[in-house]
């Protein structure tokens, strides 16, 4: 079986180690894992396939920082700090306090000293010629995931967001980063719109495009659907390659009982006029045979959701562990008429 995950970063990278239990894979790759290909796959009948954001993206104190694909090598591959979900276990910080005591901006993004080496060779490969999607495969020989990795895109795409300037008040707007905002302001200042800059000039990198229309199988994380996945879907190709599959296309509603189940989706939906409930996001998405992405719309046990051309099943959608997760891949599996034992 073919299976290929839209995933963003914590909720993504949670959710494909759920989805690798599911298939009888070990959810966290380890050094006895066989290297399969270049980026990382292990032996099975089964293959995984996850693209993987890139608007969190950004350049830092002179190095590439790839946030939501570091999340999914961390997690997959053991070395994530397993409180924050992001980032590095056992992480120290000599770096960034040197970089304060030199007060060198920005000063509100902290890199942690461990996780700096992901950076430092990422750029140098990057400034060496190479393209992001054969950084990503050498950075997989490393943690080796268990599952093929792919940037969304090799061309620079970020996410900026339209924001009341937080110095003059609501008077004025301003585009930042979305890193800025969500990170050094926590997603307070209101956001009015998000861009994503250099889409329009990008492709959606061949290999991802393959892997969706050659799945048996596509599925959508529970990952923040305006900055995770709203930012995938603005790359050229990404949703024709989704309509074209021939397999199903369930997605997995990242709202529980009206909140988001990590972070500040809501700030995110409220921006682009969309209600924080699994129905509304849902119907964003929209279903195939309107237009839209999904065949099916898995909603957290209690809530409900009535979106045209789609199917919707409810069941528990909470990621309290790997069983739990992985019976909530096993359940969008089945609804995507790819059922596993």
């Amino acid at each position: 079986m073919k299976v290929t995950v839209l995933v963003g970063g914590v909720g993504g990278a949670r959710f494909l180690l759920g989805v690798k239990a599911a298939l009888g894979l070990p959810a966290v790759g380890s050094v006895s894992e066989p290297r399969i290909d270049a980026v990382g796959a292990g032996a099975s009948d089964h293959e995984v396939t996850a693209v993987v954001n890139v608007g969190d993206d950004i350049w830092m104190h002179g190095l590439r920082i790839c946030p939501d694909m570091d999340t999914c090598l961390y997690t997959l591959g053991g070395g994530i700090d397993p409180e924050r979900g992001w980032g590095r276990a056992g992480e120290t910080w000599a770096v960034r306090d040197e970089l304060a005591a030199y007060e060198a901006d920005p000063t509100w993004f902290g890199l942690g000293d461990r996780d700096l080496a992901t950076h430092l060779v990422r750029t140098r490969m990057l400034r060496a010629g190479y393209p992001l999607s054969d950084v990503t495969a050498a950075l997989c020989h490393r943690w080796r995931p268990g599952v093929t990795l792919l940037p969304a895109t090799d061309d620079r795409v970020e996410t900026h967001v339209i924001i009341d300037d937080p110095e003059t008040g609501p008077k004025a707007r301003k585009a930042i980063h979305f890193q800025e905002w969500w990170v050094r302001h926590k997603a307070e200042p209101l956001a009015h719109s998000f861009a994503s800059v250099g889409a329009e000039q990008a492709t959606v990198l061949p290999a991802a495009r393959d892997a969706i229309t050659g799945a048996d199988a596509v599925l959508i994380a529970p990952s923040n659907p305006v900055v995770s996945i709203g930012s995938l879907l603005e790359i050229p190709g990404m949703r024709d390659a989704l309509r074209e599959t021939k397999a199903r296309v369930v997605g997995l509603s990242p709202i529980v009982g009206g909140r988001p189940l990590r972070g500040m989706a809501d700030a995110c939906l409220t921006a682009i006029g969309v209600d924080t409930t699994a129905e509304a996001v849902g119907r964003h998405f929209g279903g195939r045979a309107d237009g839209g992405l999904l065949d099916g719309w898995l909603v957290h046990t209690g809530d409900s959701a009535d979106v045209p051309g789609v199917e919707v099943l409810s069941l528990p959608l909470l990621m309290t562990d790997v069983d739990a997760t992985a019976e909530m891949a096993r359940r969008a599996l089945d609804l995507a008429g790819a059922a596993v034992g």
